[in-house]
């Protein structure tokens, strides 16, 4: 019977995660910065469900949650790094503690989870680290430059630690969601206290767009939770999941635009070696 360790299970996909593994009979440990917030889901099954604590910016709770995980069923089969935040502002009005905080968060706790539980993978060689990223982890968007900083850091880490993990046995996967109904905008969104006038056409109308979309976002959370499931039970595991046909078609069209541009610059690229 497999153990899902999920962080930010009080909301969002790391909530619905957790309801469809419960569902399918496994094991899960589900966490929250206040584990009353997931009481309910661990009260489904108190037999295969522990309810924990866990600041993912706290390296104490981070091993404290870690080492009740193990004791209580015995290993970690796959890790899913779900908590954090978004933080909306304009690049010249990004405040510094907000900054440091949703480097903190989005960052260094999916890291420091990461390398809490990979001794226990290590030692069994095998299990799953799904790292929820986000399309602004391709993209980045006027207003979101932070918060796709973050997600562009947790891309490339991945890319590393999914190289470095592929011969122990162990898989890594990025998921990408688009606009998923969730309560993403309304709890888990910061913006900066004091918009620039100049930016009104750019972070400040993605300001504006977020009052009016939020709650009408085409992406449904149940259903991106049975496809991650999916992806991490499949014979070949992507890398890479895009979740969303919002976010499939922005990539596409990101990429393709990337592609004519480096073949518009190839030249000049192979000039700057040396002559051969």
């Amino acid at each position: 019977m497999p153990t899902w360790f999920i962080t930010g299970c009080s909301t969002g996909f790391g909530r619905e995660i957790a309801l469809k593994i419960l569902s399918r009979g496994w094991q899960a440990v589900v966490t929250a910065r206040n584990p009353a917030d997931v009481a309910d889901i661990a009260a489904i099954s108190p037999d295969r469900c522990l309810a924990l604590p866990l600041d993912v910016k706290d390296r104490r709770s981070i091993d404290s949650a870690v080492a009740a995980a193990i004791d209580r069923f015995g290993s970690i089969d796959v890790l899913v790094n779900n908590a954090g935040y978004g933080y909306r502002s304009a690049v010249e009005e990004g405040e510094e503690e907000e900054i440091r905080t949703v480097f903190e968060t989005n960052v260094f706790g999916l890291t420091f989870v990461t390398q809490a539980v990979l001794p226990h993978m290590r030692a069994r060689r095998r299990g799953h680290i799904v790292n929820l990223s986000s399309i602004a982890g391709r993209i980045a968007q006027p207003g979101s430059g932070f918060y796709a900083g973050t997600k562009f850091a947790v891309e490339g880490i991945s890319d590393a630690l999914r190289k470095e993990l592929q011969p122990l046995g162990i898989g890594v996967m990025l998921v990408e969601p688009g606009g998923f109904r969730t309560d993403f905008a309304g709890r888990s969104l910061r913006q900066s206290k004091e918009p620039i006038a100049d930016y009104a056409t750019t972070s400040g109308l993605r300001r504006r767009e977020n009052s009016r979309i939020d709650g009408n976002q085409p992406g449904d959370p149940v259903r991106a939770a049975e496809a991650i499931i999916q992806a991490v039970l499949a014979e070949a595991p992507p890398f890479r999941l895009v979740l969303g046909a919002d976010a499939s078609r922005r990539l596409r069209d990101e990429l393709k635009a990337q592609l004519r541009e480096l073949e518009a610059w190839h030249q000049v690229a192979v000039d700057a070696d040396f002559p051969v």
